[in-house]
């Protein structure tokens, strides 16, 4: 009986192991975003962005909380948090998905693979469906994932002031910056 239950449960925590190394992960991951006015530049950066990939699937969770994004000026970092985030109400921003092309994308072999991502974007408690293009370099130590794409604060319901309307863009340029680890 013992000899089963040790051999069960070696079987279980190789299961595990094997599991894990299906998997990447990052809690330092940077993403940030960008709009240049004739009177205003907007630049915030995040450097606490928490990113898994299930390496076999190619489901992807990211998520970060809206108070790590700073910014050049402390002023516009109140405003972002207090007026047009709400930041207190809304506090993550989120995206489940998927890489639809994750036949294409070998996150185990070393080189450069485009992929495209499909999910459900949330920000400020709005859920947005997305499809983004983006670039993972894969090493033999880490797996790094580049994109770059824009949004609309208006899509997801951030309201912006007519008195500040002509200092801020429609859209922002949103790049993203993850390293990876081989979660083991």
């Amino acid at each position: 009986m013992k000899t089963k239950l040790l051999f069960a449960a070696l079987l279980f925590a190789l299961q595990l192991t094997a599991s894990a190394q299906e998997k990447l992960a990052t809690k330092n991951g940077h993403i940030w975003f960008y709009s240049k006015m004739p009177l205003e530049t907007i630049e915030a950066h995040n450097k606490q962005v928490v990113a898994v990939i299930d390496t076999k699937t190619g489901d992807v969770v990211f998520n970060l909380l809206i108070k790590s994004f700073s910014f050049e000026r402390a002023l516009m970092e109140e405003h972002f948090n207090e007026n047009y985030m709400e930041s207190l109400k809304y506090p993550r921003a989120s995206l489940k998905g998927r890489i639809i092309n994750i036949g294409a994308v070998k996150l185990s072999t070393p080189g450069t693979y485009n992929a495209v991502i499909e999910g459900e974007l949330t920000i400020h408690g709005v859920t947005k469906k997305v499809k983004e293009a983006g670039t993972f370099q894969v090493s033999a130590d880490n797996v790094k994932a580049v994109a770059k794409f824009k949004l609309s604060p208006l899509d997801f319901g951030i309201k912006i002031p007519a008195v500040v309307a002509d200092k801020i863009s429609k859209q922002f340029d949103v790049n993203l910056d993850l390293d990876f680890k081989r979660v083991k």
